[in-house]
């Protein structure tokens, strides 16, 4: 059992940053700093059965945890939650809590009441984190909240120091939803240049405070004047996208949910949740309400958003339909999914998880499905949508936005794959679905999160579900699509992973999200599988065998991987043993054994070979193959008495490593645990018989006579079957037996015997040999007690020599009877089987043989007497 050792890291004291233009609440309790805690526990199997892993919480239960993302550089891990902004390290150590909640606040304040004051009653209000993402160039986080109608912070990275606060301008207010997981960002930066920050949000029937889309300047000196400002706003054309006040009238709780975000070459994409709006019809309830999900698609270098195209998306199997977006991720496609989608492994694939159908979003079903779209694919879907309205064909699709059907425009403009749209036929939606492949569908336990690399050639998806749990998948594509391996409960309370995961740098862990749990997971636990075919068949790409450590592992985990045969990646390659001979007898001592190990690494560093726990001797090596002696007089071991043969671990031990790295299993036995010919040479070792010894053994020079020994059943002294033995009690009979190779006795061995168990009474008596196939019980009679037994069955042996058993393998037995047993009356007796030769004897009213009827005045009648009846019959019960 391995041990659990538990080390619970105290955190320094923490920095709470003092800079804030906005009303302070109390400060926080300094030693509630202090119940930030972090549990790091190495990976083993906890109380429960359930591996634990380096925690976070918050804390305060409250303030749960609502978006993480960590630095590619550095590895720190930042999470955003409600009132605060933390750093971790890589090992989930807390390095600084910056505070952004709670404030006083009325989210009915237009503009916040950092800018001007406000009538409305301020109540404290908690700051919901809804936008976490690092600006990698310029070493600074952007956090934005639901306090004063959504601004946000740019944080330095090292202190989480504030460098800005934009909130003087309308455009700094993002949005003032408090539910997280409904806005996305995605920053894009030219090198040495400003930067741009797209953003997609919900707006909660805000559409003329706060667009649900737009993109922003985002210069590099945090204090220009330019900061979040939209990147074109002018009375005519701007970089952002509003709700039409038509659209919410039509459905009064239209909003567009942005789920993930990307750049992708020159593109920027969202993929968004929102409700269906059917040209003409008022829809007043959430209820009612149909959702679609979509791809949405700009060029970086739109600020026009001429090129804004949007594309509803799903997939399907079985004919089901899965159409409510979950989660998605971008990540590399592995070698057997990038030649399924014809792509190279340069080329960008979308993850994506959607739940079954197109209602009940905010409780979406369980059913749910991991699908994947190449970029590719879904670009030359749009391109081709763009190419077939410039040529004219059906409308722009797009109701909630333009209202109405507006018919595409004809122009003879090339549209190839980097086009960015013209003030002509956009915004551009469509109604023809992207379809992507699905790999891998469950009807329970929704998926909830995913994220997905390459590693050693495979996509590796993981999959974070409603209830706590983490799906391990290997993305293969067609025909398998994608094959589950490994499920790990990370959560023990069950509650559902959110959105975000992300990887530690080197890929060696995997951090997860629950509202008040960050959870750092390997993501792989290969330590587990305790033999090669355990390993190498759990469908982990991670895992290999590395073979003189004798463990599961990752290559790279494996001394001396690279060369020949130190690390199996496919279970052919396993070792095996084997060993010769594969058995030897308890009374040989100290036998050269060969051992042969395939798929064998370099052993020239030494070998020792180990019988269980009995003994360990040294083990000479010649490539492959190594010699070991058996264990001596002493180190035999005892075989129990109830068996002829005793197995143990018979182990290779490297001398090199110090581990045991192949075994196999290698039996001692006991041929003189048999007392039968048949059961001796039958047996599954090198037994023999000694016909003139009685005796079985494993070695056959042993016995008496060349002609005595016997390795086969056919050559046995040996019972064969005959006709069914009847000898009625007290008739004095010979029983003749049908034999084969009875042994002829020598000088000085004693002859033959019968030997009968009547009741628990043994009977014995004389036998005459006639030659090697017949044998003759001699003349005696035989009794049993009670009148309640008609027919007795008896084992018998044939024994010779005083003990030496004949083998009765048919187990022949002789069946004593009593006529007059339970058959009283004439009727019983004429009912006896015809084999017993039974009869009615009338004068003397008995059941007998025919020689024991004396009267001569009054018939003996039996089965075979012809108009002859019995006489006198009585009913001796009253009729029912």
């Amino acid at each position: 059992m391995r041990t659990q050792r538990i080390c619970v890291l105290v955190p320094a004291p923490l920095r709470m940053e003092q800079r804030r233009p906005w009303p302070r609440a109390a400060e926080v309790d300094r030693w509630s700093v202090v119940l930030l805690s972090v549990v790091w526990v190495l990976l083993a199997p906890g109380a429960a059965g359930m591996p634990q892993f380096s925690t976070f919480h918050s804390e305060n239960r409250d303030w749960t945890f609502n978006h993480l993302t960590v630095h590619r550089g550095t590895g720190a891990v930042y999470v955003g939650a409600i009132n605060r902004v933390y750093k971790l390290t890589g090992n989930l150590t807390i390095q600084v809590a910056h505070k952004t909640g709670p404030e006083e606040d009325n989210k009915s304040c237009y503009p916040p009441l950092i800018v001007q004051p406000c009538s409305e009653v301020l109540t404290l209000t908690n700051n919901v984190n809804k936008l976490l993402i690092i600006d990698y160039s310029e070493n600074r986080l952007l956090a934005c909240g639901s306090l004063y109608q959504g601004v946000c912070k740019l944080l330095r990275l090292d202190d989480l120091f504030i460098l800005v606060e934009p909130s003087h301008k309308k455009e700094h207010y993002l949005s003032s939803v408090n539910k997280t997981g409904t806005m996305y960002g995605v920053i894009v930066r030219s090198d040495g240049e400003d930067g741009k920050l797209f953003i997609g949000t919900a707006v909660d029937g805000k559409q003329d405070y706060f667009p649900t889309l737009s993109s922003r300047k985002l210069p590099r000196d945090p204090e220009s004047s330019a900061m979040l400002d939209y990147e074109l706003h002018s009375d005519f054309v701007s970089s952002l996208i509003k709700i039409p006040s038509d659209t919410l009238a039509l459905v009064s709780h239209f909003d567009i949910f942005y789920i993930y975000g990307f750049a992708s070459g020159g593109f920027v994409y969202f993929l968004t949740v929102q409700p269906e709006t059917p040209e003409g019809v008022a829809i007043n309830s959430a209820g009612d309400l149909f959702y679609t999900s979509r791809i949405v698609r700009l060029c970086k270098d739109d600020p026009k958003f001429h090129s804004y195209v949007s594309l509803p998306f799903g997939c399907t199997r079985a004919g089901v339909e899965y159409r409510l977006l979950q989660a998605a991720y971008l990540a590399k496609p592995g070698e057997s999914l990038a030649q399924a989608f014809n792509i190279s492994g340069q080329d960008d694939v979308l993850f994506a998880i959607f739940s079954k159908g197109q209602k009940q979003y905010h409780h979406p079903p369980d059913d749910s499905a991991l699908c994947a779209f190449p970029i590719r694919a879904i670009n030359l879907q749009i391109k081709e949508r763009l190419q077939s309205c410039y040529q004219g064909e059906g409308n722009l699709e797009l109701n909630w936005l333009l209202g109405k059907d507006v018919q595409c425009t004809k122009a003879p403009v090339p549209i190839d794959d980097n086009f960015c749209g013209l003030d002509i036929n956009q915004p551009l939606g469509g109604s023809t679905p992207v379809e992507g492949l699905t790999l891998y569908t469950t009807s329970r336990d929704r998926m909830t999160s995913v994220a997905s690399y390459v590693y050693n050639g495979y996509s590796v998806v993981f999959v974070g579900t409603k209830s706590g749990k983490l799906k391990k998948i290997r993305a293969d594509g067609p025909p398998h699509g994608g094959v589950q391996y490994e499920m790990v409960s990370v959560l023990k309370d069950g509650s559902p992973i959110l959105r975000d995961m992300a990887f530690s740098i080197d890929q060696r862990y995997l951090y997860i999200m629950s509202e008040r749990q960050i959870t750092r997971v390997p993501v792989e636990s290969c330590e587990q599988y305790t033999t090669c075919g355990e390993c190498l068949s759990s469908g982990d790409p991670h895992c290999g065998w590395c073979a003189l450590h004798n463990m599961c592992s990752r290559r790279d985990k494996c001394q001396r991987a690279w060369e020949p045969n130190r690390f199996a990646a496919s279970i052919s390659q396993c070792m095996s043993l084997e060993v010769h001979p594969s058995s030897i007898s308890v009374s040989e001592h100290s036998r050269l054994l060969s051992l042969v190990v395939s798929d064998a690494p370099d052993l020239s560093a030494g070998i020792s070979c180990a019988f269980g726990n009995l003994t360990e001797v040294d083990g000479q090596v010649s490539g492959s193959q190594v010699i070991c002696i058996s264990p001596g007089p002493k180190d035999v071991p005892v075989i129990p008495l109830d068996q002829d043969w005793f197995g143990l671990e018979l182990q290779l031990r490297s001398k090199e490593t110090g581990k045991m790295f192949v075994s196999t299993e290698f039996k001692f036995y006991n041929c003189s645990a048999h007392q039968l010919c048949l059961s001796c040479v039958n047996s599954a070792f090198r037994c023999h018989w000694c016909k003139y010894r009685n005796l079985c053994t494993h070695d056959p020079t042993t016995c008496s006579f060349q002609e005595g020994r016997i390795n086969i059943s056919e050559d046995c002294p040996q019972l064969v079957p005959t006709e069914e033995i009847l000898i009625p009690v007290g008739e004095v009979k010979p029983i003749t037996l049908k034999a084969r190779n009875l042994p002829q006795p020598q000088s000085g061995q004693r002859g033959y015997e019968c030997v009968l168990n009547i009741q628990g009474a043994v009977h014995r008596v004389p036998a005459l040999r006639f030659n090697s196939s017949s044998v003759q019980c001699q003349n005696s009679s035989y009794q049993y007690d009670g009148m309640d037994i008609s027919n007795l069955a008896v084992d018998f042996a044939v024994v010779w020599n005083g003990n030496f058993i004949i083998d009765n393998p048919q187990d022949l037995k002789v069946h004593l009877y009593k006529c007059a047993a339970q058959r009283e009356s004439c009727g019983l007796c004429l009912k006896a089987d015809r084999k017993f030769e039974c009869g009615w004897c009338s004068g003397e009213r008995r059941c007998t043989l025919q020689p024991h009827c004396a009267s001569l005045s009054s018939p003996w009648l039996d089965w075979s007497s012809h108009n002859v009846k019995c006489s006198n019959p009585q009913i001796t019960e009253d009729p029912v």
